[in-house]
């Protein structure tokens, strides 16, 4: 998990970058649902009015309202209007005065909007309680007669209402000009007023803040219809603004989304190129040992598929996962003021959502950590498959190699499906999960709209934040699906990138330039890493330079072995190695390697042309130079036979020509270079007897200055050499020439026997006795 984020380190200021972007894009996404509440409960409910206090209020209504106002109560109110004509006008007020003014005001705008249309028949009851008169014994002229006394005229209003579902016409009366003329008259104190006023508080306390003030909003319009105010042009101006402002949120919320969508992708493609490169430059430096270490189709795993694993996840991560924690926690926030007292249900989905997640990766874990084995198995078959298909064929093994692919294909499909499978019931769950929080908060919500604790536009919104906050744990919970898979490719490439190269250039070494190219061994013991018995034991001989050195023996007896720890592609494991009379771990590799011209035992070639394949060891070798390598390896007819030269391609591997071909531009290629030191593993065997004869007298002009190691199979290919080194089961059982070794040596002529004929033979025994 941690090597994931300390792959980001690199690109902190983007990952800042990414992080201000994706809080714009929570920032707006949070915004939405309140606008959709805002839409519901003010525009549409409440027609757009957003505030208790009126924009404008008839002199009489301001007079009356303030009945039901404490004393610092009606300062507020009167600071907060000014006089124009017959209506009272609201100032141009802060939106946090507002709210602070509504909150304080609202249950007296109630107040007042409910003692201004009081039902005739409950006002007579109210008088007859008052003056303690038997019920309906008090007559309208008796009343008409108080209305009078007070100084106030006597006004009933008629309204068509619905009562048990049928229109019936009621009576209204107003009672606060009765109050006002009281109070006026000193036969009323206003604290009876107030009284009442806070016994209707404590009836709003059962109903939410919301609802108090929307109860206040209806008097508020009803009032502002009653100064000319046009109320639906109004509406339609706050929907239009209200949606404006929602699009322009969605935009922005787009853009940023957008925004952190690449920089998050270039991020995760710059962490992938940094690895691949990374891996590359790390297995370069590989010894043969340590590509021993790891196969080659587990080196194609981790630097592809592995890395591609980790992009994938950090891509993830910058875009989901930190995405996921700003809009849960902020979600929560907005539950929070909703206060709808339904936050219990998150809690709830929450942890049905972790537990579900907890089973499902419970199960699947295993069989992820074990995908990545998988693939590299079914590379490494198909790699080996792919490479060995002539052999396949001529041995008719394509039905065995079938199953054997099969085998590791079934396997890996196996583990695919059961991990997907699993994955499967994933999302389901979690729809259902989220359905039914969302069924579950609407049936909540529907008794407390009943009674009047929330709004429509509240239960609208509380969803949406709950739908973003479960939103937030299922991105979280698609992450931890897939770190286990990245979290095994981080080890693996990590197991790579610190792997300690058993072949390093000391701190102090200088490129020191070799000169003349003399080879010498002195003792040299090598084993291969974990084996327990040396390849080769005690070899001790100098290559000169201007000489040939070869080097014969049975299969198995470490020629190769022997001719790799001049490159340094191992290092000895007693004794040294010299080249001009310094250890080679002395020098530096580049150097060393420099004045090398190998050519392998296996022919080589890159895609490409063959002019680039000629060129690789020197590439601003001259045309005329290409050439003239080509004619001294016997390649020169093969180029001039095709159609475009030096400029004909090669196909990857050089699987578009012979083995003989590639031996020979093998060769061309060490001979372009013109280096000091030839090495030849065995690289004559794929050439005919003529063309070999020919090449090595070709050669031997040219190699003049240089000294020149050729390893072989064939007695023909080193009758001439100056050296020649006979290994049997790693050890030195001749050195000397050809001559020499067939007089003195019984493994070289155990060899020579069962190459040559006998005629060959009985004159070389003949050659033997003149020289004795």
């Amino acid at each position: 998990m941690l090597r994931i984020f300390q792959y980001l380190k690199k690109y902190l200021p983007t990952v800042g970058i990414i992080i201000v972007l994706l809080l714009v894009q929570a920032f707006c996404d949070l915004s939405l649902p309140q606008y959709t509440s805002d839409i519901i409960d003010t525009g549409i409910q409440n027609k757009g009015v957003e505030h208790v206090l009126p924009e404008k209020i008839r002199t009489e209504e301001y007079q009356y309202v303030q009945l039901f106002m404490k004393s610092s109560e009606q300062k507020d109110f009167q600071k907060a209007y000014k006089k124009d004509g017959k209506y009272y006008v609201r100032k141009d007020l802060k939106k946090d005065t507002l709210e602070k003014l509504d909150d304080q005001l609202a249950v007296a705008f109630i107040a007042n909007a409910q003692l201004s249309s009081v039902e005739k028949s409950s006002f007579f009851e109210q008088l007859e309680q008052q003056q303690k008169l038997p019920k309906g014994s008090l007559q309208e002229e008796q009343v008409k007669g108080m209305f009078a006394k007070l100084g106030i005229p006597y006004q009933v209003t008629t309204k068509t209402v619905k009562k048990s579902g049928k229109k019936v016409k009621v009576e209204y009366i107003d009672e606060r000009p009765v109050f006002a003329a009281m109070i006026n008259s000193g036969t009323m104190d206003q604290k009876i007023l107030l009284t009442m006023r806070s016994k209707m508080e404590k009836k709003f306390d059962t109903l939410g803040e919301s609802m108090v003030r929307s109860t206040a909003i209806t008097s508020t319009i009803a009032e502002e219809k009653k100064t000319g105010i046009d109320i639906d042009a109004r509406q339609t101006g706050y929907l239009w603004i209200a949606g404006a402002k929602m699009l322009c949120m969605a935009f922005l919320m787009a853009a940023s989304a957008i925004l952190a969508g690449f920089f998050s992708a270039r991020v995760g493609a710059g962490i992938g190129k940094e690895l691949r490169g990374k891996m590359y430059e790390k297995v370069m430096s590989f010894s043969d040992a340590e590509m021993n270490q790891f196969s080659t189709a587990s080196l194609i795993t981790r630097s592809t598929n592995d890395i591609q694993q980790i992009q994938m996840v950090e891509t993830m991560v910058l875009r989901m996962i930190l995405y996921a924690p700003i809009i849960g926690i902020g979600g929560i926030f907005k539950v929070l003021s909703t206060r709808s007292g339904m936050e219990w249900i998150i809690v709830v989905a929450v942890i049905t959502l972790v537990a579900v997640v907890m089973v499902l990766m419970g199960v699947a874990m295993p069989r992820f950590k074990k995908m990545q084995i998988l693939v590299d198995r079914i590379n490494l078959v198909a790699r080996e498959i792919l490479t060995g298909l002539p052999v396949i064929r001529a041995f008719g093994r394509e039905k065995k190699e079938e199953e054997r692919f099969d085998d590791a294909n079934v396997a890996l499909t196996k583990n695919m499906l059961f991990t997907n499978r699993v994955m499967t019931f994933m999302m389901p769950l979690m729809m259902f999960i989220m359905y039914g929080v969302s069924i579950l908060i609407v049936w909540v919500s529907t008794d407390k709209i009943n009674t009047g604790t929330i709004q429509v536009g509240t239960m609208t919104a509380f969803i949406t934040y709950s739908m973003q906050i479960v939103m937030a744990f299922l991105m979280i919970t698609m992450f931890s699906v897939m770190l286990p898979r990245a979290s095994v490719s981080a080890e693996r490439i990590d197991e790579v990138l610190n792997t300690k190269v058993s072949i390093e250039d000391k701190p102090d070494t200088k490129a020191n330039s070799v000169a003349n190219g003399e080879v010498a061994f002195e003792h040299v013991s090598f084993a291969y890493p974990g084996a327990k018995e040396n390849v080769l034991e005690d070899i001790s001989f100098v290559a000169k330079t201007g000489q040939t050195t070869a080097i014969i023996g049975g299969t198995g007896s470490g020629k190769t072995t022997l001719v790799n720890l001049i490159p340094r592609f191992f290092d000895v494991t007693k004794g040294k190695v010299m080249v001009d009379g310094t250890d080679i771990r002395e020098m530096s590799q580049e150097s060393l390697r420099e004045a090398i011209g190998y050519v392998p035992q296996k022919g080589v070639l890159f895609s490409g042309t063959i002019a680039s394949n000629l060129r690789y060891g020197k590439e601003d070798a001259t045309k005329e130079q290409v050439m003239d390598a080509a004619r001294i390896a016997q390649a020169k007819e093969i180029i001039d036979g095709k159609k475009d030269g030096l400029d004909s391609a090669i196909a990857q591997g050089g699987s578009n020509v012979s083995g003989g071909q590639k031996q020979r531009f093998s060769i061309a290629r060490a001979i372009v270079k013109d280096p000091k030191i030839y090495i030849f593993d065995d690289s004559f065997s794929a050439l005919d007897y003529k063309t070999d004869a020919i090449l090595r007298r070709e050669l031997s002009k040219k190699t003049k200055e240089a000294a020149v190691i050729i390893v072989a199979q064939r007695i023909s290919t080193i009758l001439h050499a100056e050296q020649i080194i006979v290994l049997d089961e790693g050890k030195v059982a001749g050195i000397g020439t050809h001559q020499e070794l067939f007089d003195h040596c019984a493994v070289y002529r155990e060899i020579a026997e069962s190459q040559l004929s006998e005629a060959d033979i009985a004159k070389l025994k003949a050659q033997g006795k003149e020289v004795m």
